[in-house]
């Protein structure tokens, strides 16, 4: 297949638009991170760095960790950043850029989001590692591509639809993260569980300031969910999108968040340097 100028979007160097990247200069294992300043948080882990750049939002280290080739890249905040993202990357590795041409042979990524999140189980304290094993997406960028749900994501979808009774007009989905890697995440460490994906920080989540949300109260229904085992453990702004592009492009997609705030508690962190720390070393030993 051939993609236009207009289809690839490459800049003058040849480089992916956004992320303005080449191909040497991508990892096979990518974390991604909300915030810019995380990546040379975790870039300082490393042996040694062979990479820095940044374009807009999109800072990107690529080095070494205990022999392991290792690409960090900032995304911003929201899941209209990680259908650039995840594009992008995939062409890195996917697209020959010099001819246009989708490469016989794949790649597949492995990718992990590190970032914060708040907590919706009392039980759970501040600075716990929430592992999402399943992404439900308030957002709708997985509705623009044909993304092949299974049958237990979409019953399971289903279930927490008929839960929370949402208004007209919202339309969640609901996909999980890939086993194999969320398996090599997960400990005695880890509180495991549905991860809400918001389309935003305020209303989106429940909250309420001059403006007043629609669904009141929704991060007390979302934790108040139950199926058997299954509980939702926290609300954060990217992952329905990079596990549902993720998969159907063929890469293996894991999100792990720190958590900053409990919402049934009304707690909200006053510090976690030293525990994003261990947090990024914990998962850099991992991948």
């Amino acid at each position: 297949m051939y993609f236009p100028a207009t289809e690839l979007v490459l800049n003058e160097r040849n480089e992916v638009y956004h992320l303005a990247l080449k191909p040497n200069q991508l990892a096979h294992k990518v974390i991604l991170v909300g915030d810019q300043d995380r990546v040379a948080l975790i870039s300082s882990f490393f042996d040694e760095i062979e990479h820095r750049s940044q374009h807009r939002e999109f800072v990107c280290h690529t080095g070494s960790f205990e022999g392991k080739r290792i690409s960090v890249l900032s995304t911003g905040i929201g899941t209209d950043n990680i259908d650039i993202c995840i594009q992008e990357l995939d062409a890195l590795v996917n697209i020959d850029l010099e001819n246009r041409t989708e490469k016989l042979l794949k790649t597949a990524l492995e990718i992990v989001r590190i970032g914060t999140c708040g907590i919706l189980q009392s039980d759970i304290p501040l600075h716990s590692y929430m592992l999402s094993s399943h992404a439900y997406g308030f957002d709708n960028v997985a509705h623009f591509y044909p993304i092949d749900y299974t049958e237990q994501e979409i019953q399971l979808r289903k279930n927490i639809d008929k839960h929370l009774d949402l208004p007209y007009g919202i339309t969640p989905y609901l996909i999980s993260a890939d086993k194999t890697l969320t398996n090599r995440l997960s400990s005695s460490l880890t509180h495991s569980g549905i991860t809400v994906t918001s389309s935003g920080f305020y209303g989106p989540q429940g909250r309420s300031l001059r403006l007043e949300s629609k669904i009141k109260d929704i991060h007390v229904k979302l934790g108040n969910f139950r199926e058997a085992d299954t509980k939702i453990v926290n609300f954060e702004m990217e992952s329905s999108a990079i596990f549902a592009l993720g998969r159907q492009l063929g890469h293996a997609c894991a999100t792990i968040c720190l958590g900053v705030a409990n919402r049934p508690n009304m707690e909200f962190s006053t510090g976690c340097e030293r525990e994003m720390n261990e947090l990024i070393s914990y998962v850099l030993k991992r991948i």
